[in-house]
């Protein structure tokens, strides 16, 4: 009923007709480590620059503050 992708039951379909289903079953993991592992490359590819962005932007935003307290204090007058 569509639960698990057509690849997996073609492999375990071949194991079981040849009795090596632990083969194809180490084979089915092998592929959609693989897949995952790129997955995760590619968000991570996408979301480093975002984190640097926003990192960048809390760092300036601190500058900033402390850069508008120092010059507040010097147009108090004695």
């Amino acid at each position: 009923a569509g639960v698990f992708p057509g690849l997996a039951v073609h492999l375990v379909e071949v194991g079981e007709e040849t009795g090596r289903l632990d083969v194809m079953l180490l084979q089915v993991a092998d592929v959609y480590e693989k897949d995952v592992k790129t997955s995760i490359k590619a968000l991570t590819s996408v979301f480093e620059p975002a984190i640097i962005l926003v990192m960048g932007i809390i760092v300036g935003t601190v500058v900033l503050s402390m850069l508008m307290a120092i010059f507040s204090i010097n147009e108090i007058g004695f």
